[in-house]
């Protein structure tokens, strides 16, 4: 028994010895240092003093200054068609023709009954002349030289309804060549060569449109009205038209007129805007966003929208101090125009707001600035 202690012991100290090596080496992972509070990337943008002019956009349509459907105006069979679809055309071209020669038998009966009434009408002036002369020897009688006078006038009158046949007639021949009644442009050909057109059926042989110039209709709040109308009030109001992305520039206008009345069921009101289309860039029945130049405020201050946020309170931004910490601002901001947005109160000239990483901030949070991101490659 006494030769087995100092087995026992020696295999404690081994024990502990290796149980303390252990935990030597073990403790600085078991308890790590706490790391500080990291900082929070975010980009940002100073507010600054500029020129700002106020635009309100709104979708529209492009409408023709004219829309002319091209009826036929007599009856009969339609002998040729003239035009190229979709061709520019002048007033007065020539679109088609329909079988004249009806019309030039009556033109040409018109004429002759003329031509014999205006025989009659010699005739019976000859007549009443020697009545007249006959009468003064009291040869015949008064009442032959009133009913010789009465023939006269008859034949006179017969006339005059002889001129007014034959302008119908002429009319109606000259009707048998289809013309453009304007400057325009036809679409596509609804009747063909050989068909018999009635009027009873109305139906267009085309549709001619003025696109110089062309109108654009289009829609905006009703909250604008009264904007749009102190413009109105100051002097010709420009209008650009955008594409349908509201990227590429189409033209630029006047606005014409404000609509008579606000749509109650979308509490919106119509305008119409009138441009020079000499490039045929507006095409009729074509979308199109309209922006309206409403005021040019010089001298505001503006920052990026993308600082602006939303809160129970109202619109804020995040500022960021000089320590390089954040807290949110209340702002009270104006107009936005080209991602930026004007600040009626809250900002100064200098002041810094947060315009990215707006969602992990809170009041204090220390920020750490991140690199500007080249035009070209924010495109």
């Amino acid at each position: 028994m006494l030769k087995a202690k100092p087995i026992v012991s020696s295999a404690l100290v081994l024990v502990l010895a290796g149980g303390g090596f252990w935990i030597s080496q073990q403790s600085p992972q078991a308890a790590p240092a706490r790391p500080a509070s990291a900082s929070i990337p975010v980009s940002v943008a100073s507010a600054t003093h500029r020129d700002v002019a106020v635009f309100l956009t709104g979708l529209g349509t492009v409408q023709p200054s004219q829309s002319i459907a091209i009826h036929p105006q007599v009856e009969g069979e339609l002998v040729d068609v003239l035009f190229t679809e979709g061709q520019r055309v002048k007033k007065g071209d020539v679109l088609a023709h329909i079988e004249p020669r009806l019309f030039q038998a009556a033109l040409d009966q018109a004429e002759a009954k003329k031509a014999q009434d205006a025989a009659l009408l010699i005739a019976a002036e000859k007549y009443l002349n020697r009545f007249a002369a006959l009468g003064q020897r009291d040869i015949v009688s008064r009442q032959d030289i009133e009913q010789q006078q009465a023939k006269f006038d008859q034949l006179k009158a017969s006339i005059a309804a002889d001129d007014a046949a034959i302008d119908i007639a002429q009319t109606q021949l000259d009707y048998t060549a289809i013309r453009a009644p304007s400057d325009g442009r036809v679409g596509i050909r609804l009747i063909d060569r050989g068909n018999i057109v009635r009027l009873a059926e109305r139906s267009a042989l085309t549709t001619l449109v003025v696109t110089h110039p062309s109108a654009v209709v289009f829609t905006l709040p009703a909250s604008n009205l009264d904007d749009v109308r102190a413009a109105m009030a100051r002097g010709a109001v420009e209008v650009t038209a955008f594409d349908q992305d509201n990227f590429g520039e189409l033209a630029k206008g006047r606005l014409l007129l404000i609509d008579n009345a606000v749509d109650p069921a979308t509490a919106t009101i119509r305008l119409k805007a009138m441009f020079d289309n000499a490039d045929d860039r507006l095409w009729p029945g074509q979308f199109v966003n309209a922006r309206v130049l409403v005021e040019l405020r010089r001298n505001v201050v503006t920052i990026p929208s993308v600082a602006v946020q939303q809160g129970p309170q109202g619109a804020f931004v995040w500022v960021v101090s000089g320590e390089e910490t954040v807290a949110p601002r209340l702002i009270e901001v104006g107009p936005a125009t080209d991602g930026e947005t004007i600040v009626a109160a809250g900002l100064v000239e200098g002041n810094e707001v947060v315009t990215d990483g707006h969602y992990k901030l809170r009041p204090g949070a220390v920020i750490a600035r991140a690199p500007a991101v080249p035009a070209e490659s924010a495109k």
